[in-house]
């Protein structure tokens, strides 16, 4: 990952204080451009020539544009072929300036062309316009706060509050936590402070933003015939699995024992020459004991078909609550999900060895979700439901807790799905 920062006006000090807040994204190089009434940092992490070549903020071949980037464009290369046959020349290797070219010769219509996942910033020098896009699915983090005329973004929310910008808990963000245990798009904990959305785009002019939605799930025909349906499903899944292979530096796979890091690994082993390292992380039952759970197992099993060189991490309790400080730090905003601490854990034994690594989350969401989500989307269609289930709770004080459960579960459908602010 890197680390992207900036705001609509200059100051030197401040930009620098950012990627300071931001430097564990991208410990390899740093750099900062500060004119034009702009000021953009970039925290490197080198994944796509390693060079200098590579180092941002990026300035055009024209100097029009300056592009700070974070994330990985998978077919780059193809976008960069067809630059280059439209008379696009190129001084790196970097996919970074494969969307900045793009960028100066498509426009915003660039981000059609990509697949990848990213968050980035690009300044127009000759229209002093700034120009912000998320990737599709919103895996790459991107934030943002507006106020006095003024737009400050991140990759974090903690190096926006380097400015001098309201410290204050937003209420409303925080009844949804307690209610769902995380705070969807686009409130944030921090009142002001905004999640910008997946697969949108943003100019920024002056004092004005204006935020549109370039890209939207594509309504496709079902496929009737499970054969069939099962063979395409197949090859999208290896092809997605391969394409994400691309890389400068080496490239391991978290696995869990479960289904979905178990067929990433399948298609990475086949698809990458030479030994593939894995890491699973497994817990103790107590402080006494080192008995490993079942996925632990499973995962050691799946590492042994494959013949990878495996990893294994084992921690206690007392190191899960060791690392608690840096997992919030790290998260700026609470997330009950009591697997961060050592998901962070491993992440820190595996980048003793690998830059890169593939993982199986988010398996379950995209073939289906769970079970919760199928109640979220039948009650989302209900219009009568939000007053009758809250009438029914304050006249029923022994059905709180069903309500609450429920209540949960359709605010999760309805803060994903259906709210208007999204």
């Amino acid at each position: 990952m890197c680390g992207i920062n900036g705001f609509t006006f200059e100051d030197q000090r401040l930009i620098d204080q950012m990627n300071q807040r931001t430097a564990h994204r991208g410990p390899d190089d740093t750099g900062t451009f500060v004119a034009d009434g702009v000021s953009l940092g970039h925290n490197r992490l080198s994944i796509i020539d390693l060079s200098p070549r590579g180092h941002q903020p990026m300035e055009s071949a024209d100097k029009r544009f300056v592009i700070v980037f974070n994330g990985e464009i998978y077919n780059y290369k193809d976008v960069r072929k067809e630059l280059e046959s439209q008379g696009s020349g190129f001084r790196s290797e970097t996919d970074t300036e494969a969307i900045l070219e793009g960028y100066a010769r498509w426009g915003k219509e660039v981000l059609l062309k990509l697949n990848g996942i990213f968050a980035l910033a690009i300044y127009d020098r000759r229209e002093r316009e700034l120009f912000l896009a998320r990737d599709r699915m919103g895996v790459k983090p991107l934030y943002y706060w507006t106020g006095g005329q003024q737009l400050v973004f991140s990759s974090e929310i903690k190096a926006i509050l380097t400015h001098d910008v309201p410290r204050r808990v937003d209420t409303d963000a925080l009844g949804i936590y307690l209610r769902i245990g995380y705070v969807p798009a686009p409130r944030t904990m921090f009142e002001g402070i905004k999640k910008f959305p997946a697969a949108s785009c943003a100019t920024v002019r002056g004092d004005e933003m204006r935020i549109e939605r370039y890209w939207a799930i594509p309504d496709e025909p079902m496929l009737s015939d499970r054969a069939e349906a099962t063979e395409r499903l197949r090859l999208l899944a290896e092809e997605s699995i391969r394409s994400q292979l691309v890389s400068d530096r080496p490239v391991g796979v978290f696995l869990s024992g479960g289904l979905d890091s178990s067929a990433v690994l399948g298609v990475v082993r086949e698809a990458m020459p030479g030994m593939v390292k894995t890491f699973s992380v497994g817990f103790k039952a107590n402080l006494e004991e080192e008995k490993y759970n079942a996925d632990f197992e499973l995962a050691r099993q799946t590492a042994k078909y494959w013949g990878t060189d495996h990893h294994e991490l084992v921690i206690s309790g007392k190191d899960v609550a060791d690392a608690l400080d840096d997992v919030v730090w790290h998260l700026d905003e609470p997330v009950a999900n009591l697997t961060s601490a050592a998901i962070m854990l491993l992440s820190r034994e595996s980048k003793k060895s690998v830059a890169v690594v593939l993982g199986g989350d988010g398996g379950d969401e995209l073939f289906g979700g769970y079970p919760r989500h199928a109640l979220s989307a039948f009650v989302s269609r209900l219009g009568f439901f939000r007053s009758f289930t809250r009438s029914r709770a304050l006249s029923s004080r022994p059905g709180a807790e069903r309500y609450l459960a429920f209540h949960a579960a359709r605010e999760e459908a309805v803060s994903g799905v259906t709210s208007p602010l999204l």
